[in-house]
């Protein structure tokens, strides 16, 4: 069995983030797994409700190094979605009636295909969301994005960890803020997050520590208060989601001695209600390589979607995958704790 001591590996291997999770002690061990918590609400094995959301992670490169990033994203990575994967992406989408593709990463906007892409989906008639780390939009190879999203109806969903620019800093490296909110007023001189456009710009909030996140909408109104305060700028919605144990914040729960206590927050915070609204419901994720998962999460961690399903993009079958058994572990406590947790935020 591999070192399970957080000062012997980066925890890049996604078996022995899961060993952490798993049984990185007694106490750990010894708490309510995650099968048991649906199986007392019937809902084990848990299934899909129906593909609505097409998810995409187009490649882990991205500008940013983010303390939190569940990824591992960075400048230094090279997975990337090539051209060919793109394709029987769109080959899927021509075949099913899903309205909706979500583009994350990394920086997705990084990919050289991105744009290309966008267009192509757009003339199918499809809803795109861009997942912006903000920063991306300052650069002057990207620059020129804002436009390309207004140009396609874009949505753009993008991370603001907090309204202050000690906090976001603290969390994103130095000058993070001062870009983003650059980039949010461009958008805004644009014409998102104002009503009657149209054009939708949502902001999405993690905690910064080991505690959950508060109530979405009162944090909503209150980035709502002091974005337009201080800067003028208006966004539609904001989205809570809960850091999950996974990667760089796995490393952070087991170097700050915080992951057992967190590991216990989550389970004892569970809410039938998030749980049955939780994304791997209605969402298949597409990893850069093609292959398919539940959620984003299960991604980094390397859980495949069911063996009885279909396994790859190219092998694309929706009644397959709509009737598949939906795969589980320990970090899913971090999807229904509380008012739940999604990356549309809050489930119930």
């Amino acid at each position: 069995m591999k070192s399970l001591q957080a000062e012997s590996h980066s925890l890049s291997d996604p078996e022995v983030q899961l060993e952490i999770i798993n049984s990185h002690n007694e106490k750990i061990r010894s708490l309510t797994k995650f099968e048991e918590k649906l199986q007392d609400i019937d809902l084990f094995p848990l299934k899909p409700t129906g593909i609505e959301i097409f998810q995409m992670n187009v490649g882990y490169m991205c500008n940013m190094t983010c303390k939190h990033c569940h990824v591992d994203a960075g400048p230094d990575r090279k997975e990337i979605m090539t051209k060919k994967t793109f394709g029987y992406c769109l080959d899927a989408l021509r075949e099913s009636d899903i309205k909706t593709v979500d583009l994350t990463g990394g920086a997705p906007e990084m990919n050289p295909h991105f744009r290309w892409f966008v267009e192509e989906v757009s003339e199918m008639g499809k809803h795109v969301i861009v997942r912006s780390n903000l920063t991306i939009l300052t650069t002057n190879k990207f620059s020129d994005l804002p436009e390309f999203f207004k140009k396609h109806g874009v949505e753009v969903t993008c991370s603001l960890p907090f309204y202050s620019k000690s906090r976001t800093d603290r969390q994103r490296g130095k000058g993070t803020y001062d870009k983003s909110i650059t980039a949010l007023k461009r958008l805004n001189e644009l014409g998102y997050g104002k009503e009657d456009t149209g054009l939708m710009l949502n902001l999405v909030y993690n905690p910064v520590g080991a505690f959950l996140p508060g109530d979405q909408e009162e944090i909503k109104q209150e980035f709502k208060k002091e974005l337009s305060r201080t800067h003028g700028i208006e966004f539609n919605d904001l989205y809570t989601i809960t850091n999950l144990p996974i990667s760089r914040f796995l490393n952070f729960l087991l170097m700050s001695g915080n992951l057992e206590e967190y590991m216990e927050k989550l389970i004892e915070a569970f809410n039938p209600a998030a749980a049955m609204g939780v994304m791997c419901r209605n969402t298949i994720s597409i990893g850069w390589d093609g292959r398919l998962f539940d959620c984003d999460f299960n991604q980094m961690l390397e859980m495949e979607v069911h063996e009885d399903s279909v396994q790859h993009i190219k092998d694309f079958d929706i009644d397959s995958l709509n009737n598949r058994e939906i795969l589980v572990n320990q970090h899913c406590f971090g999807c229904t704790a509380g008012a739940g947790s999604s990356c549309g935020g809050a489930t119930a």
